[in-house]
């Protein structure tokens, strides 16, 4: 009985997957009902005490008050603030203009805007509905089924490029991964530490880069046959100013949220802030349409904390049944090398990423499947950047891939057959399979950029005169704090 409630966990996520596909209900609803169903039958059974449910709201409190969180409503703002403004536009014309004109200039500035816009747009559904609006009516030249790849395609760059909501929230994610798995029998933390998001930033950033590149180089070869029927819009000098100091200033966050100088909640705060300031000044929206913004970002926002406190329910009752330990006790008694039961946790993730969106998978399936894998990997950083790289991989995938669905519906193209953009959006994929190929080969690609760290080795012994002021300095620091003479005889 108590191996059969252990594993109920995975009936769990089965019902909830042909739920999310067939009702049409809301992801967030579809959690709590069927993580309250489960927690029916387990109280029932007994497996689950009815005291630990009462504490959830206290549960939901605390997990609300978390720092990074605050970030998110402040991502989606700027999200919804650049479909609004014609600054993407503009940036996407002097890219345009830049790489060459045409529809080559205009596929290369596809990915450069997806580049510099998805890290700061918050989420997939966002950059693949702002580079829908953009794109599409600038890819005449284009088959339908090579400008909606070209539009999946840029959508899913902030999925891996530093300091994007999904990899901010990953990273904190993984934190609580590394922790677990370092308690699991078995496990050696050796000279490693637990790993943070700016670990995961460092981590991703090299990678990232190596798709981008691969992804630019098969844009340019597939456009570069094609005839530049799309004439490229010319701007004022006014308005090239305006994108270049919009480039310098998206780079210039990026980079301190990279390197440190900035947290990423202070990078979205000022991003958000200089948006909303250059659309003051330049009065670039009206009263409702400042209204609009406000009510789009208030009801993505709440969307996305009530799927916050869905997925915590739901992986609350997957705990209390069971089924983590049962699925990590499992996978690490498998008779099979860790590296292929790592590969056979990376395609089950790949298929839950197929059906759900990035948000989903970092709330729900993420912290269920992330110890073991480091357990597995032995790397922390490792597995982090596998993780990122299935995700992106499984949103380009027809015809249930988030990153295909938006952009089927948003770009307005004409609609094609699955298997006409499955072939348009092969070699993009084949790039991002020989990338993930690469970092699970070759752990070490993930560690180029690692601050470096001080080893036994490197320290230099200190003198007898400098142990002796350490030890002298620690005693003083372990007496019971007393008052001077003067003011004893004061007192008295």
């Amino acid at each position: 009985m108590s191996s059969v409630l252990s594993s109920a966990g995975l009936w769990m996520l089965l019902l909830l997957g042909v739920l999310i596909v067939t009702s049409g209900l809301p992801v967030w609803t579809l959690l709590i009902g069927v993580a309250s169903l489960f927690a029916a039958i387990g109280w029932l059974a007994g497996q689950i005490d009815f005291a630990i449910l009462a504490a959830l709201p206290g549960r939901m409190v605390g997990l609300l008050e978390h720092d990074l969180l605050q970030a998110l409503p402040l991502y989606v703002f700027i999200g919804v603030l650049l479909q609004r403004l014609t600054l993407a536009d503009r940036l996407f014309t002097s890219l345009q203009r830049l790489l060459g004109g045409g529809t080559s200039g205009a596929s290369l500035a596809a990915l450069s805007v997806g580049a510099l816009i998805a890290p700061m747009n918050g989420s997939v559904a966002s950059s693949s509905a702002l580079l829908a609006r953009l794109v599409a009516p600038r890819l005449g030249a284009m088959k339908p089924a090579a400008a909606t790849t070209l539009i999946s395609v840029a959508a899913t760059i902030g999925v891996v490029v530093p300091p994007s909501l999904v990899l901010i929230l990953l990273g904190d994610a993984m934190l609580r991964a590394h922790t677990e798995a370092s308690n699991l029998p078995g496990f050696v933390l050796g000279s490693q530490r637990i790993i943070n998001t700016q670990d995961v930033f460092n981590a991703a950033l090299a990678p990232a880069l190596c798709v981008l590149l691969l992804w630019v180089a098969v844009a340019f070869w597939n456009s570069r046959k094609l005839k530049n029927a799309e004439r490229v819009t010319t701007l004022r000098w006014r308005q090239e100013a305006v994108s270049l100091v919009a480039v310098l200033a998206i780079v210039s966050l990026l980079a301190a949220v990279f390197t440190g100088k900035m947290f990423a909640v202070e990078a979205a705060a000022t991003g958000g802030s200089l948006l909303l300031v250059g659309a003051l000044a330049t009065r670039s929206l009206s009263g409702s349409q400042w209204a609009a913004v406000l009510t789009d970002t208030m009801v993505l926002t709440g969307a996305l904390f009530a799927l916050l406190v869905g997925a915590s329910t739901f992986s609350l009752i997957f705990r209390l049944l069971g089924t983590d330990r049962w699925i990590a006790e499992l996978l690490l008694s498998s008779t099979l090398a860790p590296a292929w039961t790592a590969l056979l946790v990376l395609l089950a993730v790949a298929l839950c990423a197929w059906v759900l969106d990035a948000f989903e998978m970092i709330f729900v399936v993420i912290p269920i499947v992330a110890p073991p894998l480091v357990f597995m990997l032995g790397d922390a950083q490792q597995a982090a950047v596998l993780l990122l790289l299935v995700l992106q991989l499984s949103f380009l995938i027809p015809p249930m891939g988030y990153a295909v669905l938006i952009a089927r519906s948003r770009s307005g193209l004409q609609a094609v057959a699955a298997s006409t953009l499955l072939k348009a959006l092969l070699p993009y994929i084949l790039v991002q399979c020989a990338v993930t190929a690469l970092v699970f080969a070759l752990p070490w690609t993930v560690h180029q950029l690692d601050a470096p760290s001080s080893t036994a080795a490197d320290a230099q012994p200190m003198s007898e005169q400098e142990l002796e002021s350490r030890m002298q300095e620690m005693v003083r620091q372990s007496e019971p704090l007393q008052a001077p003479p003067e003011q004893a005889v004061m007192a008295k």
